[in-house]
């Protein structure tokens, strides 16, 4: 009898399994999977921040929800860590594009880190919206982590009641 046959074949079931895995959250979260790039100094001294940004993560989780109703396109975008200020919006082409920069914060300055997952730097996340909004009447509102984004649909694509008179 074979030993390897059956280490073999566990081997690639187990495989199998994280390739599908893979496969699922590449299809479900492909857009929220979302580049960060740390800022570049042009100065010889870098900091330790600079230094830590640099060991962090380069890639992060932006994940969003986008609905809409007869009046609006609501967009709803986790984004822990910022400020107001950190953000960029433009909607170009039925896009909304959320720009902005995660600066890392440090309370303590001594100790090593042993694991750095969270994501620093520049991003840029663009999120096809369902509809055509008018930007003009856009509102954006940052609670709690969550970017909530209301977008006012444009006119010729609002839903409107058509009622039926007897002739």
């Amino acid at each position: 009898m074979n030993k390897a046959k059956p280490i073999r074949e566990g081997v690639m079931r187990a495989w199998d399994t994280i390739a599908e895995g893979w496969h699922e959250f590449r299809d479900v979260a492909s857009d929220a999977i979302t580049r960060f790039r740390p800022k570049t100094t042009r100065c010889e001294v870098e900091s330790a921040d600079d230094r830590l940004t640099h060991r962090a993560s380069r890639w992060g989780l932006l994940a969003a929800e986008v609905a809409d109703n007869d009046d609006n396109v609501q967009v709803m975008l986790e984004v822990p860590g910022l400020d107001t200020k950190d953000f960029d919006l433009e909607v170009q082409n039925d896009v909304l594009i959320v720009r902005g920069e995660k600066h890392i914060s440090r309370e303590e300055t001594r100790g090593h880190y042993h694991v750095m997952e969270r994501a620093y730097g520049h991003f840029e996340r663009a999120i096809r919206l369902p509809a055509a909004v008018d930007e003009a009447g856009c509102k954006a509102s940052y609670e709690a982590g969550v970017l909530a984004v209301t977008l006012p649909k444009a006119k010729q694509t609002r839903s409107r009641r058509i009622s039926v008179s007897a002739r």
